[in-house]
């Protein structure tokens, strides 16, 4: 995803080649991840495709299966490996992940606290963000979930900027290492009241600290832990709502009666216009969580 050797600089702008992760884009709501292999084919409803044919081929391609179907292939950003990862635990998604960054002031160079790794789909936003000199420091008390990680990372390029440990954060805290260090701490925990006395000890002077959490009660036990030595103390609920931009006619819509036309206009009164509607999706998805900063008061 953010390749640092000579070969796979940070940019995409490079062919497909043996090993690497695509992205394949069969629809807006079908996508996986598939790592190109010579010898390997890819079978769907679309038909079957040769990876042979794929390597070579820049980023976005088009490409074309025996029955002339068709899919794209993507580059593994962020944005699309977070639609596609194995949901070991709940995820963050874009609209989070973004406000996130943008508020916990994440630029290249910084080091960044995490807890917990989960399914790191913010982990892998987070390590663009501090790229190409930064660092991801991310904990998870479950071995196993961290190990998947671990390998994910390795998957998506992005191992050189992000270290898993497994680590009780919520028990333990942050390792003493990290102590006046830590440019922004986010946590994703069930009790992170717990943590933020270590948190805080971890940050740098006006270093900001996020905490994810599903329950308001949570919510409302962290800020009482963050008022002996946070500031600026605010919680946010992101809710996004989508529109669908549909091409219809335009006589299918409510419209006013026509006065009657002469003959001579008849023929293109009958003639349908094409038209664009747009409304909101039926389906509308509520939040998923709260995330309240704070920043760390200056004694």
């Amino acid at each position: 995803m953010l390749p640092t050797d000579s070969t796979k600089k940070l940019s995409f702008n490079r062919c497909i080649g043996d090993g690497d992760l695509v992205i394949v884009y069969e629809r807006h709501d079908s996508m996986k991840a598939v790592k190109v292999c010579q010898s390997s084919v890819l079978q769907n409803r679309f038909g079957v495709f040769k990876h042979s044919e794929w390597i070579g081929k820049p980023f976005g391609s088009k490409v074309f299966s025996n029955k002339g179907g068709f899919v794209y292939l993507l580059a593994p950003t962020p944005e699309l490996w977070t639609l596609v990862l194995s949901h070991r635990t709940q995820i963050l998604y874009i609209a989070d992940i973004s406000f996130v960054i943008m508020y916990l002031e994440i630029v290249p160079s910084c080091l960044v606290l995490e807890s917990g790794t989960g399914s790191g789909s913010l982990t892998t936003s987070l390590a663009r963000a501090v790229a190409p000199t930064g660092h991801v420091y991310t904990f998870d008390f479950h071995e196993q979930r961290a190990a998947s990680a671990r390998e994910d990372f390795e998957r998506t390029g992005v191992s050189s900027l992000v270290t898993v440990g497994v680590r009780d954060i919520q028990g333990e805290g942050f390792p003493d290492e990290f102590f006046g260090l830590a440019d922004s701490v986010f946590l994703d925990l069930p009790q992170p009241w717990l943590a933020i006395p270590s948190a805080g000890k971890m940050l740098k002077q006006d270093g900001i600290l996020c905490s994810f959490s599903p329950c308001i009660e949570q919510v409302q036990r962290s800020c009482e832990s963050l008022r002996s030595s946070f500031t600026d103390i605010r919680t946010f609920e992101i809710l996004l709502r989508t529109y669908e931009v549909r091409q219809g006619k335009a006589d299918s819509l409510p419209h006013k009666r026509k006065k009657p036309s002469n003959e001579g206009n008849s023929e293109q009164d009958n003639q349908s216009t094409a038209a664009v509607t747009v409304r909101p999706c039926g389906e509308t998805r509520g939040h998923t969580g709260y995330l309240t900063f704070a920043r760390l008061r200056c004694f």
